[in-house]
């Protein structure tokens, strides 16, 4: 049985009334929602909250989910756009969010592992991770959702195409441009790193 068979039969109980199936789905997809929402909402206190948002939202609409596309890529919709939501009330409160720390935690001393790393070419790496980073963060929605599905959360076009509604030539064309900007932006750098 496969796992989108699993979260079927599990959704097809949760409509009958069996809410610890519900918990079964919860527990299965909260770290990778939260993860996802993580790319998003920046304010790490509150990637919990908008995740279980995400959830209650799911829950309430379980009983019109028809299984035409997997539970994970439906409840990712939903993720995504909860965190959007979450953005748009902050951005009208005129709230700015800080550092995805999350993010930041990855790359903490990930120079260290490299012996011959000069001084200059550790400048060099972390400057190109953060233009890589807020390269991303200025790209339009559906850019960034699309390069950061793609190559943070490692799934495929047709799982793109899916969770963005929309046809996977679009998807191609949306990481193709995203990945373009980023290398526009990396240029500067790109070219300093023979003088390194």
């Amino acid at each position: 049985m496969s796992d989108k068979d699993i979260d079927l039969a599990l959704v097809k109980r949760v409509q009958r009334g069996d809410k610890r199936a519900f918990d079964l789905l919860v527990r299965k997809y909260q770290h990778k929602i939260a993860h996802l929402v993580a790319r998003y909402v920046r304010d790490t206190s509150e990637i919990q909250d908008v995740s279980q948002e995400a959830f209650i939202k799911a829950y309430k609409g379980l009983a019109n989910f028809r299984g035409e596309s997997a539970f994970y890529t439906w409840l990712y919709r939903i993720a995504i756009n909860t965190a959007k939501n979450y953005l748009a009330s902050q951005a009208r409160r005129g709230d700015e969010n800080g550092v995805d720390a999350q993010e930041a935690e990855q790359f903490d001393g990930a120079d260290g592992l490299r012996e011959y790393a000069s001084p200059e070419r550790v400048l060099l790496t972390e400057e190109i991770k953060q233009t890589v980073h807020e390269t991303i963060k200025e790209l339009p929605d559906d850019l960034r959702v699309a390069i950061s599905l793609r190559e943070f959360e490692g799934m495929s076009y047709d799982e793109i195409a899916e969770a963005m509604e929309c046809p996977v030539g679009t998807v191609r064309s949306r990481i193709f441009r995203a990945r373009e900007a980023i290398d526009q932006a990396l240029k500067p750098l790109l070219g300093r790193s023979e003088e390194v």
